[in-house]
């Protein structure tokens, strides 16, 4: 065996071991679905709140509505928040035992309390272990304050159906949490609006003189205009009232618009796609070899290279540099971005991108070098072609394709298994710098590279030793596997798939990376209406 085979196995058995511990972690981490889900019941319950008025538009706006809302819309609210909360507590559960097999710190579940506590000794062990200890604890911490948060807007929930009491003990148990000697208590910021919703909504009420400071602080959207309602209410606050009112209702208006924008992206392309993937099939069984789908499906490519060159690309290419020289060289330099703003975050993320893509790249040069020129049809970027209509055809046919795929994954998964962490980032950023920054990385950058990497190199290669089809569901596989979320694997898999048809159909890497653009663009179109209605 030679050195650079000896290196390719060591390295390969951490590339392995890397991936397969991220996939592991993975599970213990929630979907972004969850919060997704969340953010749009948010804009349900502000929809709710809509009264109309006397035209055209308005009743267009009352049928949209009613069609969005369903027959009991806080009821469906209610329920959504309760599945989130249990959720989360899985979660919680998951990082505990993550946390006990890491160390031999004891972990203690107070019988008494409806929460874990979590008993945290300094760090010790390797710098490796302490990261991860170190993030766990952190998402520890971050999924603890989640359930009190849930906590808070379910009791808003239950007092707004009339179930006083309900919410009443839902919030109680905040105070009851503060008043015993624990390591582990809610957050006195949320334990004061505890106090001031339990005072607004008791029979006598009791106002607090913190109430409006401390419920314009701690709650958001629907919920925070429920609360000022209950409180102006009580203090007489007409022309306050008024004025909140005034307001929900342009908020309110908004937030069917968004509603109806989110659902017209997947609906109208789902049915388009529906339409168009009945037509491409109709076509193949009727025209069989002269059909789209049946253009160049069994022609490969003239491989120069062997698996040795496939294997090196893949290693020292992607995992290498994505997962070990890239966090090496940002330890010694000292850049952790667990505290960093969410513009910093952001600009980590395309820096990290931006240098992993120009090693990958580098590594692909070097590596197919020997066996320049190479034939026309490799990497090949045709502007002028229909190219276009293969992208934009593909981007419909595979939006009815993974939403399907993505419900049968939320089945399996019950909202485990982790997300790319750039879309809780851009769900929740409000900085139109680092948005554009996540668009830059997922819309442009992300295209061009894994295209390149996966489509461009990877799956011609694989048709030396396999058929088209055959490539097309390796290289999507291992696409899947790159993204290291166990729950992303089968709806990545299944783009992955769309993406090898429409470039192997296609011969022209532009079709792909335009598919690739537009599904990562609908994304964070989406994430962007969704979270602009969280405040």
């Amino acid at each position: 065996m030679t050195i650079k085979r000896l290196i390719l196995v060591v390295l390969t058995v951490f590339a392995i071991a890397k991936v397969s511990l991220s996939l592991v972690e993975s599970w213990s981490q929630p979907q972004i679905q969850s919060r997704l889900e969340l953010y749009q019941t948010n804009l349900l319950l502000h929809a709710t709140e809509w009264q109309g008025k006397s035209t055209d538009q308005s009743s267009d706006l009352t049928v949209a509505r009613d069609a969005l809302l369903g027959t009991e819309p806080l009821k469906t609210a209610q329920k959504q928040y309760q599945e989130a909360r249990q959720s989360a507590l899985t979660t919680q559960s998951k990082i505990i035992a993550r946390l006990q097999e890491l160390s031999s710190e004891e972990v203690a579940i107070t019988p008494n309390v409806a929460k874990p506590q979590l008993q945290v000794e300094p760090f010790s062990g390797s710098p490796v272990a302490n990261q991860q200890r170190q993030q766990l604890q952190q998402s520890f911490s971050q999924v603890e304050q989640l359930i009190d948060e849930l906590d808070l807007r379910l009791g808003i929930l239950q007092a707004e159906q009339g179930e006083t009491d309900v919410a009443i003990k839902t919030w109680t148990k905040f105070t009851r949490q503060e008043s015993q000697e624990q390591e582990s208590v809610p957050d006195p910021s949320l334990v004061q609006t505890a106090q001031v919703l339990i005072g607004l909504w008791s029979k006598p009420p009791q106002l607090l003189p913190n109430a409006e400071p401390q419920i314009q602080k701690t709650l958001n959207s629907w919920f925070r205009y429920q609360a000022l309602t209950q409180l102006y209410q009580l203090q007489q606050r007409q022309d306050a009232l008024l004025s909140l009112q005034a307001r929900e209702q342009e908020i309110a208006e908004q937030s069917i618009l968004k509603l109806a924008l989110i659902g017209a992206i997947p609906g109208v392309g789902g049915l388009l796609g529906v339409g168009l993937l009945v037509f491409l099939v109709a076509q193949w069984l009727l025209q069989g070899e002269r059909s789209l789908l049946a253009t160049n499906n069994d022609e490969g490519w003239d491989t120069p290279w062997d698996w040795e060159i496939i294997w090196q690309v893949l290693i020292f290419g992607f995992f290498f540099i994505g997962q070990l020289l890239l966090p090496l060289l940002f330890g010694r330099l000292g850049i952790n971005p667990v505290g960093f703003s969410v513009r910093q975050k952001a600009f980590y993320v395309l820096l990290s991108y931006l240098l992993m893509a120009s090693g990958g790249l580098l590594v692909l040069y070097f590596s197919i070098k020997p066996f320049l020129p190479i034939s026309e049809d490799w990497f090949r970027l045709k502007f002028r072609s229909n190219w276009v209509a293969w992208g934009l055809g593909g981007y419909l046919v595979a939006l009815p394709l993974v939403i399907v795929v993505s419900l049968i994954n939320q089945k399996l998964w019950q909202g485990q298994g982790g997300s790319n962490p750039i879309l809780p980032l851009a769900l929740e950023g409000r900085d139109s710098v680092a948005l554009l920054i996540f668009f830059l990385t997922a819309c442009v950058a992300a295209p061009v590279f894994e295209e390149i990497i996966f489509r461009g190199f990877l799956l011609p290669s694989l048709t030396r030793y396999v058929p088209v089809w055959g490539a097309i569901v390796a290289s999507s596989l291992l696409f899947a596997i790159a993204h290291l979320s166990l729950s992303e694997v089968l709806p990545l898999a299944t783009l992955g798939m769309v993406l090898g048809v429409v470039y192997t159909r296609s011969r022209n890497l532009l079709s792909s990376m335009l598919l690739h653009s537009l599904w990562n663009s609908g994304t964070l179109l989406s994430l962007f209406i969704l979270g602009s209605g969280s405040n």
